[in-house]
């Protein structure tokens, strides 16, 4: 590995980022988002309260491409539902925010302590939330990239409801308007698809949450406690700490370690045959309970004139089946059983970084339940093997790089790591699977070229639908509201395709468990002839160009299943093919 220079591929930068050319009103584009960036994050050093307003004139000037219609008194329902979607629904009638590492500084500052019993979620995004004490929600954050993905979000949700508060007062309230989504798009503007998936994210309360905006504008404050590197670092050390536990109490702690950063599903379901096992309940259940969608694949599947992939099928299903289950179902604790006696742990987490991790211990696998396309693998080998997967639910932004870090100081022989995740596209269509060759960290400012473990051929024999593309470029970006038309198209022109958060930070990590220093800045790094095998697998997602309204503000569903699966095998097939290799 060595440091080269890149003049065509590293993006120029000048004193504010990139100096990205197609200035929006005079302004470079970067130069917003920088601007934007450093504003709440100076504002946020203060040891008192901030009112969200003062953040919404430069999130109006970034002119972020998840919020088009920022700086417009049309809605833009695309970028609420965005919101909508990553906040708990509590957001709506809050007054003040508070940010925290840990529980325990919330207790010093007198909102604690947290009730573990009544943590909060949001649909979209993994965070931990609380009622604290003040009436204020708590909220726990794990890395910087919570800060730069949250504090936007909370933005456009403040700025898009107000405007639709607005729009409720000018056409009197709901008189006249039915709560349902067709009238809503008539009276109040925006798109009817839009309205239709507000309708069924609100469900039977979505008349009342109509009524809660019209009733008040949105005023939030937001407040910091703490927010340091070393807080961050020592949150990290309490989740691993959990998982070399579990390592310690099956007699695996010294046992070398393959890392992948993926799902809790993809894995698990591919090799321990959980699903199959349950193959008539969830097709009942899908048949009598399932979505419409489902419903018309499973009939297109027993007709034979579906190309979708029967065990992908059966694993949404059991996705659906298990999420349907009410609380404390002993269906949930047989799967944790039967997925435990084929070789598969599962660890929670109850810190800030909301990350399950999975180990799968390879000798302990029975290739009979394997999935049919890893049924090639030589059993003796299996048995044979040493090795332990340490699997993991991707994190958000810089949290991958202090839990690789993590994970590299506290293993002994560190043999793979795998990053799998989600990204947009400038190039490709939604659930595509790209594979790219280059990374540039926003959060550095440095370019590494890869030697990446994967290629098209590895994903295209188990992929029905999408496309392999390889050879790409990514870019890891601090947040998804912190891009704008100007600065995609810039990395664009530079053949950056692959918008995506944690690649960057994996390959400082990378970089650090390679090298004798801390990772670089604002250079370029050759990753040739690395002490482990490195891969990078990404599947699109969303689509910028369209305003980035696909994944981000509805869901991939069961069609993300196929890219998923089809990534989730060349990982698993990698893995074991070097084991196979091994004397």
């Amino acid at each position: 590995m060595q440091l080269v220079s890149a003049p065509f591929a590293k993006p120029r930068r000048g004193p504010l980022g990139p100096a990205v050319p197609g200035a929006v009103a005079g302004e470079a584009p970067a130069e917003a988002v920088e601007l934007y960036h450093r504003t709440y994050t100076s504002l946020l050093r203060s040891s008192g309260e901030m009112r969200l307003r003062v953040l919404e004139s430069s999130h109006r000037a970034m002119r972020s491409s998840l919020h088009p219609l920022a700086d417009w008194a049309e809605l833009d329902l695309g970028a609420l539902l965005y919101a909508l979607r990553r906040l708990p629904e509590a957001v709506t009638s809050a007054r003040l925010i508070v940010m925290g590492q840990s529980a325990e500084v919330f207790l010093r500052h007198g909102f604690g302590p947290l009730d573990s019993t009544a943590e909060l979620a949001a649909p979209g995004r993994r965070r931990r939330w609380y009622r604290a004490r003040s009436g204020a929600l708590a909220v726990l954050i794990a890395s910087p990239s919570d800060v730069d993905d949250l504090v936007p979000t909370l933005v456009a949700l403040q700025m898009e409801w107000n405007k639709l508060h607005r729009r409720l007062r000018t056409t009197g309230g709901l008189t006249g308007i039915a709560p349902d989504p067709a009238a809503c798009a008539a009276v109040l503007g925006g798109e009817l698809d839009d309205w239709q998936h507000l309708a069924e994210l609100w469900k039977d309360d979505f008349g009342d949450w109509l009524r809660g905006v019209a009733a008040e504008e949105m005023s939030l404050r937001i407040r910091m406690l703490g927010g340091t590197a070393v807080g961050y670092a020592r949150e990290t050390r309490h989740w691993w700490t959990a998982v070399t536990a579990a390592m310690a109490a099956e007699g695996l702690g010294e046992r070398p370690v393959y890392f992948v950063s993926s799902n809790t599903h993809s894995l698990v379901n591919l090799v321990t045959g959980v699903a199959a096992r349950h193959e008539q309940e969830l097709v009942d259940f899908i048949a009598t309970q399932g979505p419409d969608d489902m419903r018309h694949e499973l009939e297109q599947l027993r007709a034979g004139r579906a190309h979708s992939e029967w065990a992908n099928f059966l694993y949404y299903a059991a996705r659906l089946f298990y999420a349907a289950l009410p609380p404390g179902s002993p269906h949930r604790d047989q799967r944790r059983q039967q997925e435990r006696e084929a070789g598969v742990l599962h660890i929670g987490s109850t810190t800030a970084l909301d990350v399950a991790a999975q180990l799968i211990v390879l000798d302990r696998l029975d290739r009979a339940r394997f999935d049919d396309r890893l049924q090639d693998v030589d059993a003796g080998s299996l048995e044979a093997s040493r090795a332990v997967v340490v699997n993991i639910d991707y994190p958000l932004g810089w949290a991958a790089y202090n839990i690789l870090r993590e994970v590299a100081e506290a293993t002994a022989e560190l043999r793979g790591v795998y990053v799998l995740g989600k990204a947009a596209t400038l190039n490709a269509d939604i659930g595509d699977v790209m594979i790219s060759s280059m990374v540039h960290d926003e959060h550095t400012g440095t370019t590494y070229w890869l030697d990446n473990a994967f290629s098209v051929g590895d994903i295209s024999p188990y992929l029905r639908f999408g496309s392999g593309l390889d050879n790409q470029r990514a870019v890891s970006v601090k947040g998804t509201f912190l891009q704008n038309r100007g600065y995609l198209d810039y990395y664009y022109r530079e053949a950056y395709t692959v918008v995506e958060m944690e690649a960057g930070p994996y390959c400082n990590a990378v970089y650090e468990i390679s090298e004798a220093d801390r990772y670089p800045t604002g250079t370029s790094v050759n990753f040739s002839k690395l002490p482990l095998d490195f891969g990078v697998i990404h599947y699109a997602s969303d689509t910028p160009y369209t305003q980035a309204r696909t994944l981000g503000a509805r869901g991939l569903s069961y069609f993300g299943m196929d890219s998923t699966y089809a990534s989730s095998v060349a990982i698993l097939r990698r893995i074991l093919r070097l084991e196979n290799a091994l004397p």
